[in-house]
């Protein structure tokens, strides 16, 4: 997912960060605004799901 993220919008982000941790988390945050929770959702994303959020937040 980092590289179909980064392939998308690689010449609109400065930064890109991924931490590995523990128990199923998986959170994406953009500017510091949680766009993408599994923990919170408790579910898996849907294929192109993050992609959407990552195009809606950075609008």
């Amino acid at each position: 997912m980092a590289e179909e993220l980064f392939s998308e919008f690689r010449h609109q982000i400065e930064e890109m960060r991924l931490i590995p941790s523990g128990g199923g988390v998986f959170e994406v945050e953009v500017d510091g605004q949680l766009i993408f929770s599994k923990k919170k959702l408790e579910r898996h994303a849907e294929e192109g799901e993050v992609v959407r959020l990552m195009k809606e937040a950075v609008q």
